[in-house]
């Protein structure tokens, strides 16, 4: 309710800046004043005054899309008002009721004559090519529309989710799998994630010019949520622990597989995965793979690995009796048939001893486990814990409605969500807990978590460091993968570089159907695209037609 009520606000105060800077324009068109402050209607009528598909007024207000269909509609209105030239159209763009005001107080302004009997040869030209930049604006518009409220391309940079997910696959994620989410920054510049460009490793990533505006911002909101995420889905959703934006929406996207929901309890055994006390379910599209050192007496033929077995990113040393190989992520079978290599000497599974913690787990047990600035790509979550990511838990996970204890020992494992992820204001005083000014000893969870952990699970940063993740960080579920490209991406694990090739045989196919065999959509795709260029194809086809029965 508080997004609808913030929303309307915005809506509101751009509706009266329209207002005030055209209502002497709207008034030369031969309207009332009034109807210019009056949302989505002011801009069908600036629609209909300038020859212009009178429903793009509903697209207006809308966030993300709207600041450029309200661009668009300025630039229509100044036009008809004989503002063409450049600097005008800029101005338009940049300071839009700031420039339009000062053509609608104008004492000279007057609307212009468009009957095309009249027009020069230039001015015939420079209609053509306002058609045509029209054209292309509305293709954007119409594909962002796309991106910000249907689907969005997601590209899978690491081997975490191996083999599931490929290095190198682009996937389209379902946004309603899981009920729609709001966007949260209206203003934006649309198909960028979080910033616009990257200044490097010198610079700090804070720093880096956004692609959103962090000023006008809205809650957090789902709507038509008639499903919740389920156990084993494949689950895109935003980074909880990233701290360049605090927009939830903004955050780094991450897949994980959802292995355990609100109210479960998550363990790791020995390498191995429990959820409440039982093994995990494994799906007949998932390899659950593991990390293996391999001894040899002489060299492995990397390549000739890879071509056979895929994805297998290695380490390789030179040691006083041959050669050892570090493997991220060897299935079961894989494993088994590398030992069977007449080279191989030795093998061994690599898993952290019981309850050694972490490199740096024992830095930060130090310290405070009250604090913020926790590197998640080293630290066990919580920091308090002797835990690692093969020896984990059991840890519960934490549901809507559920009243849990606070004090030092549970601190680290709920700090987050109490003050990062449901907003309250948290502090630890001389031993005493206190949240929102009141001193305190438990806390009623007010949103379900869940725990996201890679298939690849010794090569994947995942829950186990960075902690839950909550409902209002989950984007939906991958559809499908449209495009999967081997070598798209450096794997910085590996020593060995896959060679550049496209992977055919994955395109188009379901993602998170839990099924060895995948359904492929290139019917859907090539039906797409067929509906696409016929209806373009007919729509021409019926102007020229209406426009020969005019002549």
């Amino acid at each position: 309710m508080n997004y609808f009520l913030t929303y309307t606000v915005y809506v509101l105060i751009l509706s009266v800046l329209m207002g005030i800077s055209t209502w002497k324009l709207f008034k030369k068109m031969g309207y009332s004043p009034l109807l210019a402050f009056v949302p989505f209607y002011n801009y069908f009528i600036v629609l209909k005054e300038t020859n212009h598909p009178k429903w793009w007024a509903i697209l207006s207000y809308l966030p993300i899309v709207g600041p450029i269909m309200m661009s668009v509609f300025h630039l229509y209105l100044m036009k008809k008002f004989g503002k063409t030239l450049f600097k005008d159209q800029l101005l338009t763009v940049i300071l839009p009721f700031i420039y339009m005001a000062t053509v609608n107080y104008s004492k000279d302004v007057e609307l212009e004559d468009e009957n095309d009997l009249y027009l020069t040869e230039e001015e015939k030209n420079s209609k053509k090519k306002d058609t045509f930049i029209g054209s292309i604006t509305f293709a954007v518009v119409f594909a962002t529309i796309i991106h910000v409220f249907f689907t969005q391309p997601f590209g899978i940079p690491t081997g975490s989710m191996e083999r599931t997910l490929l290095v190198g696959d682009f996937l389209f994620v379902n946004k309603w799998s899981y009920g729609y989410r709001l966007p949260m920054r209206p203003l934006a510049i649309p198909f960028l994630q979080g910033t616009i460009l990257d200044t490097g490793e010198k610079g700090n990533p804070k720093d880096d010019p956004k692609s959103y505006v962090e000023g006008v911002k809205l809650p957090y909101e789902r709507i038509f949520q008639f499903n919740k995420p389920q156990r084993n889905d494949v689950v895109v959703f935003n980074y909880p622990r990233d701290s360049v934006h605090t927009s939830i929406d903004r955050k780094d996207p991450y897949v994980k597989r959802l292995v355990a929901v609100a109210g479960d309890t998550f363990e790791m055994r020995n390498g191995r995965l429990f959820v409440n006390g039982k093994p995990e379910t494994v799906l007949g599209d998932q390899e659950v793979q593991h990390s293996f050192t391999v001894n040899t007496g002489t060299q492995l033929d990397i390549p000739a690995l890879y071509n056979t077995y895929g994805f297998l990113p290695v380490r390789e040393a030179q040691t006083n009796t041959g050669f050892e190989y570090t493997f991220q992520g060897l299935t079961d079978k894989t494993a088994k048939d590398i030992k069977s290599l007449p080279n191989v000497v030795d093998m061994r599974e690599n898993i952290f001893p019981k309850d050694s913690g972490t490199v740096s787990h024992k830095l930060n047990a130090e310290k405070n486990a009250y604090t913020k600035s926790i590197d998640t790509t080293q630290s066990i979550f919580p920091i308090n814990k002797p835990w690692n990511q093969d020896f984990y838990g059991p840890l519960k996970i934490p549901k809507k409605g559920d009243v849990v204890a606070i004090n030092q020992e549970t601190l680290p494992e709920y700090q987050w969500i109490i003050s990062q992820y449901e907003h309250n204001k948290l502090e630890n005083k001389n031993g005493k807990i206190f949240i929102n000014g009141k001193e305190t000893s438990q806390y009623t969870i007010q949103q379900d978590y869940y725990m996201m952990v890679g298939d690849n699970r010794d090569a994947s940063l995942d829950a186990r460091f960075f902690g839950f993740v909550p409902e209002e960080n989950i984007v939906g579920k991958p559809m499908f993968t449209w495009m999967s490209v081997q070598g798209a991406f450096k794997d910085s694990s590996s020593s060995y570089q896959a060679p550049l090739k496209v992977r055919w045989e994955r395109m188009f196919k379901a993602t998170n159907t839990g099924d060895a065999n995948k359904t492929s959509y290139w019917w859907i795709a090539v039906m797409i695209l067929v509906l696409f260029f016929g209806w373009e194809y007919f729509v021409k086809l019926f102007r020229k037609k209406k426009t020969e029965e005019d002549l």
